[in-house]
């Protein structure tokens, strides 16, 4: 695993657990607890799927896996606006929080635009058999 990995990893997993404390601050009313619920979610997914990015062993399910970051990471900034923009929690509480989750899903749409030009990419170098075998166009007769 490259550095940036592993740096992207503790970042994640920082994010989650610093989502999780937030939440516990949050009142303990019908929208305090559900928006809570749903923030949990989304954070820590963030970090558990990421986790899994890196230990994809085919490029669809890393496109797949890395889809679910990216999704999961908007998703919390979704949910830390909205936190902020009800008044659950002060706007210096969600400040970097929300920082956090803009920049964690700007990190992951790009990086899945990058892996779904690579593997189109992939697609071009190939070209497929009347029974759909994938063979190299370099071995192709003219």
């Amino acid at each position: 695993m490259s550095q940036r990995s592993e740096a992207l990893k503790a970042r994640t997993e920082a994010f989650a657990v610093a989502a999780v404390t937030f939440c516990d601050k949050l009142p303990n009313s019908l929208a305090g607890r559900r928006i809570s619920q749903q923030l949990i979610d989304a954070s820590t997914s963030v970090a558990a799927n990421y986790r899994a990015v890196c230990r994809a062993y085919t490029n669809r399910l890393f496109i797949s896996k890395l889809a679910i970051v990216d999704e999961e990471a908007d998703e919390s900034e979704f949910w830390f606006r909205i936190v902020r923009k009800t008044g659950l929690q002060t706007t210096a509480a969600i400040g970097c929080l929300e920082q956090e989750a803009h920049e964690l899903a700007c990190i992951f749409a790009a990086s899945l635009r990058t892996a779904r030009l690579n593997a189109h990419k992939r697609k071009g170098l190939k070209s497929t058999t009347a029974r759909g075998a994938t063979v190299s166009p370099f071995l192709e007769k003219p």
